[in-house]
């Protein structure tokens, strides 16, 4: 891949992309930092014959650098490290390689240094420095160092849209190139302020002394255009692919997808409101699945399995080193599982089974807050990744005898580390969320890195939420190698005419605003303060069309309700399409760029019809059941290429909600998420003692051991009750021969008053 990316380098110079599709867990990082040395001292020939002749009459010379210098960016500050320590371990000259962190001081200032210099040949930076980069350039001119520039990407399909991407180029394109004045051939204020549109539209194209060297495991139809190669079949491709199908075929990565484990989750709803009322079906059926998904007995039950899963299939393997990851769908479900997991831990006495949870920020859960560190008992979030990574089996101090250090075995998480983690000890991988797409493929790639004593058989995925057949789809794109058809130049220009077709947009305003905003960004010169002063001051500009499109929104009539809301609909589609596609075609046109900069900021400003909440009131869970639906093999099996579909044309206008029963959408979510249960699924008679008055007072007034001398009796009351009803269970529950009744009564009473302090409000962290 090094070698035949360097040798077109080599023969065309700079000013071509390349977009390399790699598989995830096959040497992505070592090959970015193979690249970026090799291109640090690449030249070109000395034999004038082996040039390209249009490169030549561009001004390439044998014999000299094709690269000034090679810029390596990541879209976040994990993968920006880890890049950072593989680009550095291949440092053999001092000074080759400038890393810009924190630690050092502000990073745009790093970066501009790094630029000026002639020595560091290599910068490693995180795509968001380049807005502030700009900024920093206009109040402190600096003379940045040579013109051309190769920029590695590391997962190109996220970090290369948007307007950050933009600034990129902003700020190297062109470099050493005789520019015109954005004033000459103007002759009116209009004048001047389409050259400079022209202009700012012009600096999104590519430019001719960039290279983009790209890297993807799962490219979008978006990236494969703006970084691909367009072959003689008309579709764009990658310059390169190492495809997931090979990269396991030579043993580099392993298949995710031979053991994949599936879970149904069945639930029965209880509607204990005393008034039938109307609500919005899309916003209500969302809050009963979340309801039923995070009920503490569901999260319980998914958690006896992950860890008895864990205990039987994956704790011996690897020699006692394995770890697993479940993946959950919030900040809060993470939290909620990793505590519910440490209970059962903890009930059953398994005390060698360590758990961590990652998320970001500050979260409050149960009324307090809380952060990942705080959840993981002060372990820092920058020490988890090692900590994670800590195996006793290695450890020569516990060999001899010694303690060693906590040692941790599933990890907990919601996004975070869903992408780009590399830890080889995984092996087993528990979901607990939908996942489709680009997102199914890098979660379950967490699970394929190879190392010693880890094979196929080591790997298993067990879901609660997917459908093994839809994870399979997921990946099928990926699998060997993507393309996608260009996209149509003509679909801007359809755009556009939808949104002017309402009449909402005057273009004596967009000219007003366009030319402020320009004026605004010249006199701010970079000045964060006064360009936030002066942005504010723009929206007066945009102040008729907002009032406008209100006088429509709030309308009595249903269909300017309508027409409103198809008219945000269409102008973020042109906003969306402009932004991708002005960086493939050379539009170079006033008016577009116009439509963008005004559109843009006008839908920041648009309000929204305040349509109010849903409120499901009092719902209950009365049954409950998670049942193993199958093991599968859904590898994949060679089928070539996957054509993408890229850009489609067309939007639509946000629905007009209809109501419904609450009472009738909850008969068909037991319908959708029922099962013929049984009387083991009753959790009645739980739900009963969470009522009785005197075990709400004593779990606000007693910690969990005392709760248990008023809770223990009173559930034990509720079970009798309902014995009729529940037989089997009833038996096994009464027989004095089986443990199972002093089980029962200990998970039930922990839920019982986590339930009801959190409920009344009690503030307390082991609640």
């Amino acid at each position: 891949m090094v070698r035949k990316l360097t040798a077109h380098a080599a023969r065309h110079g700079a000013g071509h992309n390349y977009l390399v599709m790699a598989s995830a867990g096959s040497g992505k990082s070592n090959t970015i930092a193979w690249l970026g040395h090799r291109l640090s001292s690449l030249h070109t020939s000395t034999d004038p014959a082996d040039l390209d002749p249009d490169a030549t009459a561009a001004g390439l010379k044998p014999g000299s650098p094709v690269f000034d210098k090679v810029i390596i960016i990541t879209d976040r500050r994990s993968l920006d490290s880890q890049l950072r320590e593989t680009v550095g371990s291949f440092e053999q000259t001092a000074g080759l390689v400038v890393k810009i962190d924190e630690q050092h001081g502000a990073k745009s200032e790093q970066l501009a240094q790094a630029l000026s210099r002639e020595t560091g040949k290599i910068v490693t930076v995180t795509l968001h420095t380049f807005p502030a980069l700009v900024d920093y350039l206009r109040r402190n001119p600096t003379e940045i160092q040579g013109s051309r520039f190769a920029i590695l990407v590391d997962e190109a399909h996220s970090s290369q849209t948007g307007e950050a991407a933009g600034k990129v180029r902003e700020v190297l394109r062109d470099l050493g190139l005789d520019a015109d004045s954005d004033d000459e051939g103007a002759t009116t204020a209009t004048a001047t302020t389409d050259l400079r549109l022209k202009r700012k539209a012009k600096s999104r194209q590519r430019a001719a002394n960039l290279s983009y060297f790209a890297f993807t495991a799962t490219p979008k139809a978006k990236t494969l255009e703006e970084f691909g190669t367009l072959g003689e079949d008309g579709k764009y491709h990658p310059f390169h692919t190492y495809s997931m199908r090979q990269a396991i075929e030579e043993g580099f990565i392993l298949d995710p997808l031979r053991n994949y484990v599936t879970y149904n989750t069945y639930w029965k709803l209880v509607n204990e409101n005393p008034d039938e009322r109307e609500v919005d079906p899309a916003k209500a059926n969302p809050l009963l699945a979340r309801y039923a998904l995070t009920h503490d007995s569901t999260v319980a039950q998914h958690a006896q399995i992950i860890v008895e899963h864990f205990r039987a299939h994956s704790a011996g393997r690897l020699g006692g080193r394995a770890k697993s990851m479940v993946v959950t769908a919030s900040r809060h479900s993470a939290v909620q599982m990793a505590r519910s997991i440490k209970r059962y831990r903890d009930d059953r006495g398994y005390h060698d089974l360590g758990v961590l949870v990652a998320f970001s920020g500050i979260l409050t859960y149960d009324g307090e807050e809380t952060t990942e560190a705080k959840e993981n008992g002060g372990l820092s979030e920058t020490a988890l990744p090692k900590a994670f990574g800590y195996t006793r089996a290695d450890d020569k101090a516990t060999r001899a005898g010694g303690a060693g250090q906590p040692e941790y075995r599933i990890l907990v998480v919601a996004e975070k580390y869903q992408t780009g983690f590399d830890q080889p000890l995984l092996t087993t991988m528990y979901v607990n969320k939908k996942l489709t797409g680009i997102s199914a493929v890098q979660t379950l790639s967490r699970l394929n890195r190879t190392m010693d004593r880890k094979d196929q058989s080591d790997l298993a995925v067990l879901d609660f939420a997917n459908e093994a057949e839809d994870i399979k789809e997921a990946f099928r794109p990926y699998f060997e190698e993507a393309a996608t058809l260009p996209s149509d130049p003509n679909l801007l220009f359809t755009a556009q005419s939808k949104v002017m077709a309402p009449e909402l947009l005057v273009d004596a305003e967009m000219q007003e605003f366009a030319a402020a905003y320009l004026a605004a960004e010249q006199q701010a010169a970079g000045r964060a303060a006064k360009w936030e002063k002066l942005h504010a001051e723009l929206y007066r500009h945009l102040d008729p069309a907002v009032a406008r499109f209100t006088d429509l929104l709030n309308s009595d009539d249903e269909e300017d309700q309508a027409s409103a809301e198809a008219f945000r609909a269409d102008l973020n589609d042109y906003v969306r399409k402009y932004s991708f596609l002005s960086g493939i075609v050379p539009y170079a046109d006033a008016e577009l760029e116009r439509l963008y900069l005004y559109g843009r900021h006008l839908l920041n400003r648009l309000p929204r019809r305040d349509d109010g909440g849903v409120d499901i009131g009092e719902v209950d869970l009365s049954h409950l059941r998670v049942e193993h639906t199958g093991d599968h093999d859904v590898s994949l099996v060679p089928e070539g290429e996957t054509e993408l579909k890229g850009f489609g044309d067309g939007t639509g206008g946000a629905r007009e909600p209809e109501k419904s029963l609450l009472s009738e959408l909850i008969d068909r979510f037991n319908e959708k998420h029922g099962t013929e249960f049984t009387e083991q699924d009753v959790i009645t008679p739980f739900n009963e003692a969470l009522e009785d008055p005197k075990v709400r007072l004593a779990a606000v007034a007693n910690d969990e051991e005392n709760f248990g001398h008023v809770f223990d009796p009173v559930f034990e009351d509720k079970m009798m009750d309902h014995f009729d009803t529940m037989a089997t269970m009833g038996r096994k529950y009464f027989d004095p021969q089986e443990d199972f009744r002093s089980s029962l009564n200990r998970s039930a009473r922990s839920a019982a008053w986590r339930m009801i302090r959190r409920q009344e409000g009690v503030e307390d962290d082991a609640a």
